[in-house]
């Protein structure tokens, strides 16, 4: 039988959007951006977090068989003895405690107080690197501000382009804003008079790298976009990978890279 994007990312064909949610960041979690398994994950997930892609996939696929269950049999009672699996006390008589040694070598004391001065330095160190619970909680920070920030970032309506430039920049680092001002220019140049209109809706990420200062996520999103050269509605599905950089309080956008993904 050919695996199905459920037998890929580990999950019944019941389970629900966070289930599934969960089991391909876990599943991304650990692989590199190049690796062949990441980009099958990443599919599978785009396929089956749209509700209306996975209902037209469904339907292509074979009826899951129900197992047949076998009658259990009830064990028969023969009037057995029960034995007593209770423990034994120990009627041994105790052993004498050692009698006391002799007093500590000079030479022992010192290598005692060399460790403690080591273990002290140690420990100084270790309360001076973030904690798991740290880099958790600022991973789990940088990945909602990034799913904000690609809404503000990726929609843009003709009639007001410098409003929306101007909210994006405010979500960006100084030297991805450079780069973005020089992107927006050319699509403020043909928005106008193809009356351009995009908005975006994020569908899932996830954690690609992870750092108490740096974090890179992995986001789904479908982009609508109204043109006048269209008679109805677009909608582009892309997968964008945004790193993150803590700035103070704040998570800043340093990067972005925009792909398609597999329709």
């Amino acid at each position: 039988m050919t695996p199905t994007w459920y037998d890929v990312l580990g999950v019944e064909r019941t389970a629900s959007s966070e289930e599934i949610r969960a089991a391909w960041r876990g599943a991304i979690a650990d692989l590199e951006p190049g690796d062949r398994r990441f980009r099958s994950l990443n599919e599978a997930a785009e396929v089956l977090l749209d509700q209306e892609r996975r209902a037209a996939y469904d339907a292509e696929l074979e009826p899951v068989e129900e197992p047949v269950e076998e009658p259990v049999e009830e064990p028969v009672e023969d009037g057995s003895p029960v034995e007593d699996d209770s423990p034994v006390e120990d009627d041994a008589p105790a052993e004498d405690p050692a009698p006391a040694g002799r007093g500590v070598p000079a030479w022992l004391l010192a290598a005692l107080a060399v460790l403690t001065a080591v273990m002290m330095v140690a420990a100084g160190y270790l309360l001076t690197q973030p904690s798991d619970e740290a880099i958790a909680e600022a991973t789990s920070d940088a990945q909602s501000t990034a799913e904000r920030s690609v809404v503000t970032i990726l929609s843009y309506d003709y009639r007001e382009m410098d409003a929306d430039q101007k909210a994006a920049g405010e979500l960006m680092t100084a030297s991805y804003r450079a780069d973005y001002d020089k992107l927006f220019a050319q699509l403020a140049a043909n928005a106008p008079d193809l009356k351009v209109v995009v908005s975006c809706e994020v569908i899932a990420s996830g954690i690609v790298r992870s750092g108490e200062d740096r974090v890179q996520v992995l986001v789904f999103v479908n982009r609508p976009t109204e043109r006048a050269d269209l008679t109805t509605p677009r909608t582009y599905r892309d997968q964008v990978r945004i790193t993150m950089v803590r700035s103070g309080d704040d998570w800043l956008v340093d990067d972005m890279e925009t792909s398609p993904t597999a329709s």
